[in-house]
């Protein structure tokens, strides 16, 4: 059997199960059975949608085959033209099925956690890192996601030796989970009289928040939570009281603080990103024991991966991952970085298809 007949198998089977799947929820009265056949359904439909119309177009090709063969001189002309357009709409409906038939990840439609980090550079990794922060927040809201500042450690000149953000909203982390990593700048900073070019990074990571029914469960044992004074620019509580909390996780060693609203919602927001960073190492462990897998993915979400170069001299931005160079820096670094994630995602969408083929 060929891989296309392999493919058309499995697409095949797809639709299939939705019939079977259909006409049991039609039938169905236990409520967790209606529950979970739902889920099920709402996850084919689009996939066996897609089929439709690529069984429709299909169709169409054959019957416009036969009039540009067999019809009248008129007919056969207008025929030629619909065919030439129905054969160029087909490849990207059938690729648009396939990828639906590719698993997905479980987090695609998740919100996140985002951490910024200066690197190596000293202030000026720090002001990158504010840089890229407040990018990070344009684009949020660019696309009407919430953008809730959890933890913030600025610097006196206006940088950022780290802050932490919870981004709210559909399909957060399936847009923004190839940006983890080191990006890299080079220009020339402010306080250099000869200006030479330096380079610095800070690190960004993006971590799903678990949602629905995954639970992270943290015994109280296993934390330390310790109240401090709030430290750089948050509100009335800042410098005063002990608002700021940290929630150190024992067995992992993972530290968190949030400090930019009232303690108990400190404790709260610090314990959100606590599951989130526990939810994305149990993630990372399993993606260890699927590397085989992961070979030729555009992004392995290792922190110490680097992705992205800002040169500010060229105005330009390349993302290394893909061999991807634009010169609208300036635009970027405002938050418009749609263009970079596209071209991220397409490249994520070929590699899927091409292990979908060598699956089938």
């Amino acid at each position: 059997m060929s891989d296309l007949a392999r493919l058309e198998r499995r697409l095949n089977q797809a639709v299939d199960r939705f019939e079977r799947v259909e006409a049991r929820l039609a039938a169905a009265t236990d409520g967790a059975e209606i529950v979970k056949l739902g889920q099920e359904h709402a996850e084919l439909k689009p996939l066996v949608d897609a089929i439709s119309a690529v069984k429709f177009v299909r169709s169409d090709i054959s019957n416009l085959e036969a009039m540009a063969k067999d019809g009248d001189a008129e007919m056969a002309a207008l025929a030629r033209d619909e065919l030439q357009a129905a054969k160029d709409k087909l490849p990207e409906l059938e690729q648009a099925a396939l990828l639906l038939l590719a698993p997905k990840d479980k987090d695609e439609s998740a919100s996140a956690i985002l951490e910024v980090r200066a690197g190596t550079g000293g202030d000026e990794a720090a002001l990158f890192a504010a840089d890229l922060f407040r990018m990070y927040q344009k684009y949020a809201s660019s696309r009407r996601w919430r953008f809730d500042v959890e933890s913030l450690s600025e610097t006196g000149l206006g940088g950022l030796k780290e802050a932490t953000a919870s981004i709210t909203g559909p399909g957060v982390f399936g847009r923004l989970r190839f940006e983890s990593g080191v990006h890299r700048v080079q220009r020339v900073p402010e306080t250099e009289a000869g200006g030479r070019i330096h380079t610095s990074a800070a690190t960004v990571a993006v971590l799903p928040q678990p949602e629905g029914d995954v639970d992270i469960v943290v015994d109280d044992k296993d934390i330390r939570i310790d109240t401090m004074r709030a430290s750089g620019a948050g509100g009335q509580h800042v410098n005063k009281t002990d608002s700021a909390v940290r929630i150190t996780h024992i067995p992992s060693g993972i530290v968190v603080i949030a400090q930019e609203k009232s303690q108990h919602q400190n404790r709260a927001n610090a314990m959100k990103v606590l599951k989130a960073k526990l939810y994305d190492a149990e993630r990372a462990r399993q993606d260890a024991e699927r590397a085989a897998e992961r070979k030729g993915q555009v992004g392995s979400g290792d922190r110490s991966e680097r992705i992205r170069t800002y040169n500010f001299p060229q105005g330009r931005v390349t993302d290394h991952r893909i061999n991807l160079t634009l010169y609208n820096l300036s635009e970027v670094i405002e938050g418009a970085i749609d263009p970079v994630l596209d071209a991220l995602a397409a490249e994520d969408r070929a590699r899927k298809l091409a292990a979908l083929e060598d699956d089938a």
